[in-house]
């Protein structure tokens, strides 16, 4: 990851670029990149030594205007305020995209949780809920699951706010486990609507996924079952990497296999079928027909970008590529869905949990597939309208004139409260 690029920054430079396609007044637009309000707040917590642990957070509330604001909770040594900024626009503008009514929300705190014991996690996390409770609920603010975070945080979150409040409210998170009212499909979602938008741009350039190389970045959860699914499909999955390296296979890797050893090992160094081990750098730069990004922001700048050699980039992390970077593969003819769309299976099946919350009733796992292929086809299709009606230099900036305009109605159809 670079660390060039101010994410908060991008953000903002990626909205002006799909503005001068629309008629947006000049102080609308910029009530559009600034985050309604930011919590930041110490964490002071008890640790199994017996001294008390310090650690920031922070909460973002970009924009309600399409609905209670969406996004999840990340724990990384890296988390700042302009990320965390960043991360919550760009879900309001991802969830706009898509067609579902929330704003944007992000949270994060700035901790290493490899160093840290499940007593600690749990602690840190509840002392976060504590102090997220006044901003969050169902109809107000709904956190989920991101980097270094997943259903066992999400629990502990329900938990204490139910606790706190003394009542259940299973919709005030999203990513929980089944068992406490999460969603089939949910941990599958982001790899899953990756593969789907890889698959609808192939179809659209008329091109086979079923013989393409892929090269994935980052294999976390999105990651690796992106890579499952469009190994699936047919593509051969030929190098994908962690933050210990990348491996590489000309043949292509069996992507359950090379996940199994990464949970053995913690890491896809050593996997025995490999050809070569390299950098994540030589990844990025491979001669592949698909390259899936699917790690932090910032891992493609500028200079990177220039050797770059994939044909087609499908974004399963937010903000990958910094504003210069896609000037150049734009340039270079490159083809990028944008993460506002590709990883947007998140947001939408952790919509559909909300809505099985609030009914309290359940859809089968083949239900949730079907209804996120409808919403991720269907955004697809506009993104590649606007393209084409609008004439934009790539499909990123399609897919902020699609979501910009639908926030700017919401916004405008309700008038500004003084």
């Amino acid at each position: 990851m670079t660390d060039e690029a101010n994410p908060f920054e991008s953000l903002q430079e990626q909205v002006d670029d799909a503005a001068a396609y629309l008629d947006v007044r000049e102080d609308v637009l910029d009530r559009l990149k600034h985050p309604e309000r930011v919590l930041e707040t110490n964490l002071t917590v008890d640790m199994d030594d017996g001294s008390i642990g310090r650690f920031t957070a922070f909460r973002s509330q970009f924009n309600g205007d399409r609905g209670p604001y969406k996004g999840g909770i990340r724990y990384h040594p890296g988390v700042t305020r302009d990320e965390v900024k960043a991360l919550s626009g760009w879900m309001v503008y991802k969830c706009a995209t898509v067609g579902i009514p929330y704003g944007g929300g992000k949270g994060g705190i700035v901790i290493d949780p490899s160093e840290h014991s499940a007593g600690e996690l749990e602690r840190v996390t509840r002392s976060f809920a504590k102090e997220l409770r006044p901003l969050v609920g169902e109809d107000k603010d709904i956190p989920a699951p991101d980097v270094n975070t997943g259903q066992r945080e999400m629990n502990w979150i329900k938990d204490t706010y139910e606790t706190l409040e003394d009542k259940t409210e299973p919709g005030v998170v999203t990513g929980k486990a089944i068992e406490s009212g999460g969603s089939e499909g949910r941990v599958e979602a982001t790899g899953r609507s990756t593969m789907l938008a890889a698959r609808e741009v192939f179809d659209y350039l008329d091109r086979d996924i079923s013989e393409a190389t892929v090269a994935v970045q980052g294999y976390g959860n999105a990651g690796w079952i992106a890579a499952k699914l469009v190994d699936e499909l047919g593509a051969d999955v030929v190098a994908v990497s962690d933050s210990s390296g990348a491996i590489h296979r000309a043949d292509g890797f069996d992507p359950v296999a090379v996940k199994d050893f990464k949970r053995e090992t913690g890491s896809v160094s050593g996997y025995e079928d490999a050809d070569e081990e390299f950098t994540n750098e030589d990844l990025l730069t491979m001669d592949v027909d698909l390259l899936i990004p699917a790690a932090l922001e910032n891992a493609i700048d500028e200079e990177l970008a220039r050797d770059v050699q994939a044909d087609i980039i499908v974004e399963a992390a937010n903000g990958p590529l910094t504003p210069d970077a896609d000037d150049v593969l734009t340039e270079s003819d490159v083809w990028i869905v944008p993460d506002i769309l590709a990883n947007a299976g998140g947001v939408t099946v952790s919509y559909f949990e909300w809505v099985q919350n609030r009914q309290r009733f359940y859809w089968s796992e083949e239900r949730v597939n079907d209804e996120l292929e409808t919403i991720i086809v269907d955004a697809f299709d506009r993104m590649t309208d606007a393209h084409e009606s609008f004439d934009t230099p790539n499909l990123r900036t399609a897919c902020y004139v699609n979501a910009i305009q639908r926030v700017v109605d919401a916004y405008m159809d309700s008038g500004n409260w003084p």
